[in-house]
């Protein structure tokens, strides 16, 4: 139960710790930018240090499975968000069933069907639009999944929206 004597302190202190408290927090506003900035750059190093995402500017992204080689492009190269692209996978041998799906890999932003069209034994071709993230890097999925001599696979290819580098 509280005491007259705990109250009374209560509000002592409050009176005594609220203001440095308040003034503390105005102090380091002014160093928000500099926070900023520091997040922004380290953003930027990701983005050109991750081996894992497909550099579609360097070429198709490559994957091997099962015997079977999937090479996947985005055109334009920098994979612009809210942005028409053009999609287009290629695999080293006939395969069948073949779905596309993007979803964010660190972020969810859905999960967007792609209407792939085979454009002959082994290529397939998709338009493809997604949103855009407020943070500034947004890598996202495409996971493919197809069937190969009565087998199902799934590859996923990660890749930088926004891609600057």
């Amino acid at each position: 139960m509280l005491t007259r004597c705990h109250i009374r302190s209560f509000f002592v202190l409050n009176r005594f710790f609220l203001p440095i408290f308040y003034a503390s927090l105005l102090l380091s506003a002014g160093g928000c930018d500099r926070v900023q900035e520091a997040t922004e750059n380290a953003i930027a190093d990701t983005k050109i240090s991750d081996p894992s995402l497909c550099q579609f500017a360097t070429g198709s992204c490559r994957k091997n499975l099962d015997g079977v080689e999937l090479q996947l492009a985005l055109s334009p190269v920098d994979a612009p968000s809210e942005r028409p692209l053009q999609l287009s996978l290629t695999a080293s041998e006939p395969i069948t069933s073949v779905q596309v799906r993007l979803e964010g890999r660190d972020m969810f932003m859905g999960i967007i069907p792609v209407k792939l069209k085979q454009v002959s034994g082994t290529q397939y071709s998709a338009d493809v639009i997604y949103g855009s993230c407020s943070s500034g890097y947004m890598v996202w999925s495409a996971f493919i999944s197809f069937d190969y001599r009565g087998k199902m696979h799934t590859l996923v290819f990660d890749f930088l929206a926004d891609n600057d580098a």
